[in-house]
């Protein structure tokens, strides 16, 4: 696990169509899950599918969650979660995705 760019995804996600986002939402579920040693967590593949499956609304919760997550792996006592989930709401779930990944690089620090 490496330290990933956030403005360099967050520029692949847009020349990609959004492709790029997939990916990275991808990798940030298990990331996430690993650092928070996690096992019984759903997989990036299948958080993925789910999201498809239900035109965005299993990402809400999966912000939410991964807002939790967040928190736990970086030990502060701040709201992530809420606002992760106000993000994604508002249509701004790749900076929830960017927050999320800051978050991955300051652990790994």
């Amino acid at each position: 696990m490496a330290p990933r760019s956030i403005p360099m995804a967050i520029i692949l996600s847009f020349v990609t169509c959004g492709i790029y986002l997939l990916y990275w939402i991808y990798r940030i579920n298990d990331e996430i899950n690993e650092l928070a040693q996690d096992e019984t967590a759903p997989g990036g593949g299948l958080v993925i599918i789910l999201m498809i499956l239900t035109c965005g609304i299993y990402g809400l919760y999966w912000y939410y969650r991964m807002g939790e997550k967040c928190d736990y792996i970086a030990q502060t006592k701040s709201s992530s979660n809420v606002l992760y989930l106000v993000l994604g709401i508002f249509g701004l779930g790749i900076v929830s995705v960017a927050l999320m990944q800051d978050t991955i690089n300051r652990v790994l620090e």
